[in-house]
């Protein structure tokens, strides 16, 4: 499905609140929920509540109901209220390059705490807009749009109404968000220099929003400036143009490419060997095992007791879906991570112009205290398959090396995975 029209709000769950209210949500709700679908019956996560009291405050940060800085380029596109939704720019109140304040692919090696300060100086100005105002636009639609276009920050003067709510909110399909207020005005200062790939995707009316997205991926535009720019209706024919949430477009392009990149590397010749890739970060283990094989993928977390989406639990939790080589049909149950991983595999593949089957673990340790977003998975994907691989000879040599990099047993990874199920029990025509 290389479409982006699935985007619905039933797709991300908003209709499955429920009026029992839960105190204690158990670590398997609280993972298929991530604070987005309120399944707790509680009117806020109180997971993500609680993150926010975690998170740094600096006291007066903004005094003033004025705004002047540059932004990184940044944009902002809600979902509450859907298709009546919160839109806005985001602004520092700092002058010069800020690009690294909304520019995840910038973070390697980054520090909670620092990607948190990133994040708090960052304000956002939201009125509210239609998600269909994208096909004629206004006039604050447009300077969106070619802030999100803009090669290099833009300076700007944000309005507001009030001051700032001196708050940061977490999301794990987003990076988190700083403070906010209604704004009454947006003035870009200047001329902002547009990245001349995407605005020729604009001015074409008759561009497929997948096919703009996947041609700008190939010509080298960063992830996160498709998605912003997918995100305020650049893209589309021109009926169909229309405002998406930043949290759904996100995944939306996370699954366009890798969908896209499927195909491609499905006309490539499998691996030879069985490979085990590691890598760490942010108290987080990734191992990579790819198999000689035609193109399956299984994405499964396990969180241990204290971290982000297990506060309450005593004992680790997994989820975890997979597909085959034919793909899947219904949303994947650990949500934007899923599809985020998908992509980075699909993408090293593509490189390396071959084809394998992909069984893809994370183990979350303590240390990882607040949800930051699926950035980190893909890009922590990135960086683990651009790392040296150890090569096996059979899948049980490559699945002990795997699990010894685990505090979790191999029998309770072997106990959840399909496709690890697959690979010790049955047998191949090369076996005989």
């Amino acid at each position: 499905m290389s479409s982006l029209s699935w985007l619905t709000p039933r797709t991300f769950g908003e209709n499955w609140r429920t009026k029992i209210v839960i105190e204690r949500p158990t670590a398997e709700m609280c993972l298929a929920c991530r604070g987005a679908k309120l399944l707790c019956g509680k009117p806020r996560c109180p997971i993500v509540a609680k993150a926010e009291g975690f998170a740094r405050h600096a006291p007066g940060l903004y005094k003033s109901d004025v705004i002047q800085g540059s932004s990184p380029p940044g944009v902002f596109v809600g979902r509450f209220g859907y298709p009546k939704v919160f839109i806005g720019p985001m602004v520092p109140a700092i002058l010069g390059n800020t690009e690294y304040l909304d520019t995840p692919e910038m973070w390697k090696g980054k520090s909670i705490e620092e990607i948190v300060d990133y994040r708090y100086s960052l304000v956002r100005g939201c009125v509210r807009a239609d998600i269909h105002d994208a096909v004629n636009g206004t006039s604050l639609i447009e300077d969106l749009q070619e802030i999100a276009m803009s090669t290099k920050p833009a300076d700007s003067e944000l309005l507001l109404s009030k001051k700032p709510v001196n708050r940061i909110s977490f999301s794990e399909n987003s990076q988190p968000f700083g403070p906010s207020a209604p704004m009454k005005g947006f003035k870009p200062q200047g001329n902002i220099s547009v990245d001349q790939r995407i605005e020729k995707a604009y001015y074409d009316k008759d561009l497929k929003a997948s096919d703009a997205v996947f041609s700008l991926y190939k010509s080298g535009v960063l992830f996160s400036k498709l998605e912003k720019s997918f995100s305020v209706g650049v893209f589309g024919e021109k009926k169909k143009r229309k405002l998406v949430p930043t949290r759904w477009s996100i995944t939306a392009v996370d699954s366009n490419l890798s969908l896209r990149l499927i195909e491609e590397i499905k006309d490539y010749d499998s691996i030879d060997d069985y490979r085990v890739y590691v890598y760490s970060n942010l108290d987080n283990v990734y191992v990579a095992i790819l198999t000689p094989e035609k193109w399956k993928y299984e994405w499964i977390e396990a969180w241990h007791s204290g971290t982000a989406w297990n506060k309450f639990g005593s004992k680790p939790e997994m989820i975890g879906d997979h597909e085959s080589y034919y793909g899947r049909k219904t949303y994947a149950k650990p949500g934007g991570c899923y599809y985020s991983t998908r992509f980075a595999v699909a993408e090293y593949l593509a490189r390396e112009r071959r084809q394998a089957g992909a069984i893809m673990l994370r183990e979350i340790h303590p240390g990882y205290i607040l949800p930051v977003g699926v950035w980190n998975v893909r890009e922590s994907i990135r960086s683990l398959l651009m790392g040296r691989y150890r090569s096996l000879g059979t899948f049980t040599e490559a699945l002990d090396f795997a699990s010894s990099n685990f505090v979790i047993q191999k029998s309770h990874w072997v106990e959840y995975s399909e496709l690890i199920k697959q690979g010790l029990h049955q047998r191949k025509i090369s076996d005989y």
